[in-house]
């Protein structure tokens, strides 16, 4: 499991017009990008939302659970992507469907756990999301 995180001042996704899950322009939050492999399990979401929430990259080397920072999660497949050969990139690592829609459900139940503030988007949409990068900070979690 990969999770691409950016620091944002304010993140929304939108799915057929809709926006389904947003962190709003007056809080400093998180967008969570979520990439699911083969070998991941619940555990390692349960890790990685642990990581995600004490991560200290908000204002004054503060972590989303210092702050109550909300956090967008959004389920991106493409973090798995093999560009080792060729132009065409590989998505052949990325777990499908049904072993990786619970585990960032899971992901996103264990940071609701700790008490966070967390807002989605939708398994599979296609999905237009729209940040404000705060820094910009961007970094990548994996165990």
């Amino acid at each position: 499991m990969r999770v691409l995180v950016q620091r944002v001042s304010s993140a929304s996704v939108v799915v057929d017009g809709d926006v389904v899950g947003a962190i709003a322009p007056t809080h400093q939050g998180l967008l969570a990008l979520v990439g699911v492999t083969h070998t991941d399990d619940a555990d390692i979401a349960r890790k990685l939302a642990g990581k995600l929430w004490r991560l200290r990259i908000l204002d004054g080397e503060r972590s989303a659970a210092d702050l109550a920072a909300p956090i967008l999660v959004v389920s991106q497949f493409t973090l798995d992507a093999d560009t080792v050969k060729g132009r065409r990139p590989s998505w052949s690592a990325a777990a499908p469907r049904p072993v990786a829609e619970p585990l960032v459900g899971a992901f996103c139940e264990a940071l609701r756990v700790l008490g966070a503030s967390v807002q989605t988007g939708v398994f599979g949409a296609h999905m237009e999301v729209e940040l404000v990068n705060d820094g910009p900070v961007t970094v990548l979690l994996e165990l």
